[in-house]
């Protein structure tokens, strides 16, 4: 149906329920003449009068009548919808559903989110952990937070976290059995801990030192879909780690991993909240985005 059908229809209900003109008019906020104008264009489509219309009144004809009772409490139902999605603006509310990895939820989104929830009671945050990269339009997110080199130029991508690097990390107890590498190339003769990616096979360790970049191919003993469980590993000794370098800061700190070839593990821009660029965005996604870059 044509928008201007059914501003006409609503202005025959309006009149029909009024049974005037004049009260319909200051109801609406409109002129008679634009009401009077409406209602002979839809009789005129419908080939059949509407209103009968004499000096003191305005009543509904046979046809009238049947056309409101059918049609009248669906029109209240359109407006009630209508109305409810403009009290969302004024008051916020839905699910927004957010892809990320296990150290982006931690470090970029959980340190905001308690506030936010309090704020807005009526917006849900369903959070997803996935080293996948998954397709967010296909599986329906909201968004999703990883690395900006990692977003597709297609997205639309928000700065929510500083700079940061990776960093490779061994326990003082492995690099008692093994010297430490002292290039890249020496990560192969090494036991190192390997991430399986879903979809994409084990993850390359990326590294790069000036112009030179290289991706490694590492081998070990043990694979895990999780980089907290590799962190754990690592300080068990049981091989090298490759590994955002603020999940293990406070390890080195205390002593419990080394790190190594540092100089490889330049800094990377970090993590950003990303969704499709044709995407209409709701007033609670929009206020969780905001929430997200405040102090990024």
């Amino acid at each position: 149906m044509r928008r201007d059908h059914l501003y006409d229809l609503g202005v025959f209900i309006a009149v029909a329920r009024e049974r005037s003109f004049t009260q319909a008019a200051a109801k609406l906020g409109v002129s008679q003449s634009a009401l009077s104008h409406a209602v002979r264009a839809l009789e005129a489509r419908l080939g059949l009068p509407l209103l009968v219309r004499t000096t003191r009144s305005v009543s509904p004809s046979e046809a009238g009548e049947r056309l409101l009772d059918a049609v009248g409490p669906r029109y209240e139902e359109i407006a009630a919808a209508i109305a409810a999605l403009g009290e969302l603006r004024a008051k916020p509310a839905g699910t927004i559903r957010i892809t990320a990895t296990e150290h982006a939820a931690d470090s970029v989104l959980w340190p905001k989110l308690p506030n936010f929830l309090r704020k807005y009671p009526e917006i849900k945050v369903e959070i997803a952990i996935d080293y996948g990269l998954t397709d967010i339009a296909a599986e329906r997110y909201d968004a999703g937070v990883r690395w900006g080199e990692q977003v597709a130029r297609d997205m639309i991508a928000v700065r929510i976290g500083p700079d940061m690097r990776m960093a490779i990390v061994g326990a003082p107890s492995y690099f008692a059995k093994r010297p430490p590498p002292r290039t890249p190339h020496d990560l192969t003769e090494h036991n190192c801990i390997n991430l399986r990616l879903p979809n994409h096979g084990l993850y390359a360790w990326d590294l790069a030192k000036g112009k030179r970049k290289l991706y490694v191919r590492v081998d070990g003993q043990l694979i895990f879909n999780s980089t907290y469980k590799i962190v754990s590993a690592a300080v068990a000794g049981l091989g090298l780690a490759y590994v955002p370098e603020g999940l293990v800061r406070p390890h080195i700190a205390r002593g419990d991993l080394r790190e190594v070839l540092k100089d490889w593990c330049p800094l990377s821009s970090g993590y950003h909240l990303y969704y499709p660029s044709r995407r209409q965005v709701s007033p609670a996604f929009a206020l969780f985005v905001e929430t997200l870059q405040r102090g990024c």
